[in-house]
C-alpha cells in the first residue's frame, strides 16, 4: 500500500467503504465487561460469505452464506462477546431490521421479510467478574441503533468498545480495530476486527507488534514492550472475529475466497492462530456498486486477467486485517488484571 492509498483511506476504517456503517454497544462495571459490534450493509444488503478456521467457533446463520444456498445478500453482521450465549444479541438486530422492512423477502407485502443476520461470538465470559454477564438481544439492538447516530463514512470507535470490550490477546488487553485501503483502481476494502486471541500480537523477541511491520510509514508508532519471550496460554479460550467489506462486485464464491485470504492477515499479526481453543472467523461483504476493474486484454486469457484483478483485492484484504489488528492493540486500554500494550510500553527507551 502506498502513502497515497493510505491518505485516500479517509478515516482508515471499514466505514470508508461506501454505504457500510458500524455500531457498538457495551456494558462495563458491576461484573460486566462485554459488548456487541454490528456492521450494517447499505440498503439492499451485501453479498456475503464466511470462512471459519478456528477449532472452537460460536456462530449463527453461517450456513446461509454457503454459495450453494438460496440467500444472496444480508443486511448486517454481528460480532459479540459472551461465547455461545452472546449469539442472542443477533435477535435484537433481526428485530430492528424487520421494523425497517429489511431482510430476505418471503411474501408480497413490504413487511414480509426475514432478516438473515450472520453472527459470531468470542469468549469473554467472567472477565468482568460475573460469569452470567453476557450480551443479549437488548444489547444487540443498542448496537444497531448506535449505527443511526454514527456519521456516514465517519471514524469508528476502537479499543475497549463493542465486541472488543472484554477481549484479551496473548495475555494483553485486546479490542476492536479497523483499517482500510483504496486501491489505484478505485476499489475500497475495509476491515473491522475484534482481537481476542490465544496467540500473541507481540513479537516476544523484540516486544513490537507483529502488525507494525505491515503499516505505512507513520501509521504505527515505534513502541516496544520489554522482550519477555512469553508463551501464550494455549489452554485459554478466545476467538478473533473480523468483517472485511468492499464496494466491488463479487459473487458469493468470490466473496468466500475474499474471506479466506483475509485470514492471512490474522496469521501475520497473531501467533499462533486457528487453534482448537480459538474460533477464528472472517466474514466478507460486497456491496457490488463498483464493477470488478478488469483491464482489456486477449480474450483467450480473460479468465487470467479477471483472476489478477481479484488477486489484488484479496491481497489487500489480508493487509487491512493485519493493520486493523495493530490498531486494536494500540487502542486497547488496561482493565483490571489485563494490561494494555501501550501501558506495557510505558517508559521504554524506544516508546516513541
Amino acid at each position: 500500500m502506498t502513502g497515497e492509498q493510505l491518505s485516500n483511506a479517509l478515516s482508515n476504517a471499514l466505514t470508508d467503504v461506501p454505504g457500510f456503517r458500524v455500531g457498538h454497544a457495551q456494558r462495563t462495571g458491576d461484573g460486566w465487561l462485554t459488548g456487541v459490534s454490528v456492521v450494517l450493509a447499505p440498503e439492499g444488503g451485501a453479498v456475503a460469505a464466511v470462512d471459519v478456521r478456528g477449532g472452537g467457533p460460536g456462530t449463527r446463520e453461517t450456513d446461509a452464506l454457503d454459495p450453494r444456498n438460496l440467500v444472496q445478500r444480508v443486511d448486517a453482521v454481528v460480532l459479540t462477546g459472551g461465547s455461545a450465549f452472546g449469539l442472542d444479541a443477533a435477535g435484537g438486530v433481526v428485530g430492528w431490521l424487520e421494523e425497517q422492512g429489511r431482510g430476505f423477502r418471503v411474501g408480497p407485502e413490504p413487511g414480509q421479510v426475514v432478516p438473515v443476520v450472520p453472527a459470531a461470538a468470542l469468549f469473554d465470559l467472567g472477565r468482568g467478574g460475573d460469569w452470567r454477564a453476557r450480551p443479549d438481544a437488548a444489547l444487540g439492538r443498542a448496537a444497531v441503533e448506535a449505527v443511526e447516530a454514527a456519521a456516514v463514512g465517519g471514524p469508528v470507535a476502537q479499543g475497549n468498545v463493542g465486541a472488543g470490550t472484554g477481549a484479551v490477546a496473548g495475555g494483553l488487553k485486546g479490542g476492536i480495530g479497523t483499517a482500510s485501503v483504496r486501491l489505484p483502481s478505485g476499489v475500497t476494502i475495509g476491515a473491522l476486527v475484534a482481537v481476542n486471541a490465544v496467540g500473541s500480537a507481540v513479537d516476544p523477541a523484540t516486544g513490537r507488534l507483529y502488525a507494525a511491520r505491515y503499516g505505512e510509514p507513520g501509521e504505527f508508532p515505534d513502541l516496544a514492550m520489554p522482550p519477555q519471550g512469553r508463551t501464550p496460554d494455549a489452554a485459554s479460550l478466545n476467538t478473533t472475529l473480523a468483517v472485511v467489506a468492499t464496494d466491488v462486485t463479487l459473487t458469493k464464491a468470490q466473496a468466500h475466497k475474499l474471506a479466506g485470504t483475509a485470514h492471512d492477515g490474522l496469521a501475520r499479526a497473531l501467533r499462533p492462530v486457528h487453534l482448537l481453543s480459538d474460533g477464528d472467523t472472517v466474514f466478507a461483504l460486497a456491496s457490488c456498486v463498483r464493477p470488478l476493474p478488469v483491464p482489456e486484454g486477449d480474450p483467450a486469457f480473460a479468465v487470467h486477467v479477471e483472476a489478477g484483478a481479484l488477486n489484488e483485492i484479496f491481497a489487500a484484504a489480508a493487509d487491512v486485517v493485519t493493520r486493523a489488528i495493530g490498531h486494536a492493540m494500540l487502542a486497547a486500554a488496561s482493565v483490571g488484571e489485563f494490561r494494555s500494550f501501550r501501558d506495557m510500553c510505558a517508559n521504554q527507551p524506544n516508546s516513541g
